[in-house]
């Protein structure tokens, strides 16, 4: 008898039933949706990977220089990035 959800962990789930890579849909940039985009200050930014963690679309990602940017193909413009940024490093722009 198989487990209910509540009971199974993420590591049980099979292939494809977890997206945590940005782009994992490449066919489909959502990106073109957003009115606003995210604007990142990387001289503001402490690296605390909070925008990362708290982006519904896994569309921010840490550049090189350790500063983490978003993936313009996938970002909708929700501002959730900016809004728990604890350094206000990141302000929300209109799209053009």
């Amino acid at each position: 008898m198989p487990k209910p959800m509540d009971k199974i962990g993420w590591r049980e789930l099979g292939v494809g039933c977890v997206i945590v890579e940005p782009g994992s849909a490449s066919e489909y940039h959502t990106g073109s949706w957003r009115s606003r985009r995210p604007i990142v200050d990387c001289d503001k930014c402490i690296r605390c990977a909070r925008c990362w963690m708290y982006c519904p679309d896994a569309a921010i990602y840490q550049r090189e220089d350790e500063c983490y940017v978003a993936n313009l193909d996938y970002c909708k413009g929700c501002g959730i990035c900016a809004e728990i940024c604890p350094v206000e490093a990141i302000s929300m722009v209109e799209e053009v």
